[in-house]
This record gives structure tokens, C-alpha cells and sequence, in this order.
């Protein structure tokens, strides 16, 4: 089981919804598009599981999911339902939205530095450290009992 984030930047929304009605979007029919030329596209796999992150200008999480599916082309039906353009990508199950979101700079303050984790990335799919996948989680855990 691998850990990874995937982002989603303004670039990939420019002309359609915002980034968040657009993540919600693919969460809600349990799809994520992963482009062919993503550096970890053929590694991922089910099972791995992957925190949902808006770049910027929002840097925030917004939930995370557990892969279903490798990397395929959407089948007829999928790409019917599929509200983004790639032509294929990962299914996604154990979808958990976090409400409020999780703030990258409140992430990133409980990581070490030498682990070299950053706010903004080049990349759809950025693999991440097991620590890094639990940290966010734990911060996302405590703003829910902080709120509640």
C-alpha cells in the first residue's frame, strides 16, 4: 500500500467550476481522472490511499479515499457518468470529506522539514510518506473534535 496526494490546481478548472464543486464532483460518482503523462500513473493501485488536495490559491484538504481500481481507461458507462475530460483514471471507495477543510500550513506545521513536504506541486499525483498521510489525518481528526 502506497500513500499519495492527489492535487487538483486552478489550470485543470480554468474554464469550468471551481476547484472544490469540481473535486466534489468526482468524489460524489467515485472517480478521479488521472492524466496520461502523471509520473506515478502506473504505480498506483488498489488499496493505496490518497488524500484529496486543492492547490492553490486554496492549499487545503479536503478529504481523502482509498484507491478501487488501477489506472484504466473509463469503460463506456464510466465515461458517461465521468463529469471531468481525462480519458481515463482511478476509481475511488471509502471517500470521507472533510468539513471544514484541513489547511496545508497547519499540515505542514507538524511535519518535520527535513522530510521535505511542501504546499504547491507540479504534479497531479504526488507520492507522499505514511507519516505525511497520517499527520493530515490526525490533523483533520482534531478539527473535527475541536468543532463538534
Amino acid at each position: 500500500m502506497a500513500h499519495y496526494l492527489f492535487n487538483l490546481v486552478k489550470r485543470d478548472a480554468a474554464k469550468g467550476p471551481a476547484l472544490r464543486e469540481q473535486a466534489a464532483g468526482f468524489l460524489r460518482v467515485l472517480m478521479w481522472g488521472i492524466d496520461a503523462d502523471e509520473p506515478h500513473r502506473n504505480a498506483l493501485g488498489p488499496g493505496d490511499l490518497i488524500l484529496i488536495y486543492l492547490g492553490a490559491p486554496e492549499r487545503e484538504f479536503i478529504g481523502r479515499a482509498e484507491l478501487a481500481s488501477a489506472v484504466h481507461d473509463w469503460t463506456p458507462s464510466e465515461a458517461q457518468v465521468y463529469p471531468g475530460d481525462s480519458p481515463g483514471g482511478v476509481l475511488v471507495a471509502q471517500v470521507e470529506k472533510w468539513d471544514p477543510p484541513v489547511p496545508m500550513n497547519t499540515v505542514l506545521s507538524q511535519i518535520d522539514a527535513a522530510e521535505n513536504a511542501k504546499a504547491d506541486f507540479q504534479a497531479g499525483v504526488v507520492r507522499i510518506t505514511a507519516h505525511e498521510y497520517e499527520t493530515a489525518l490526525a490533523v483533520a481528526a482534531g478539527r473535527a473534535r475541536s468543532t463538534g
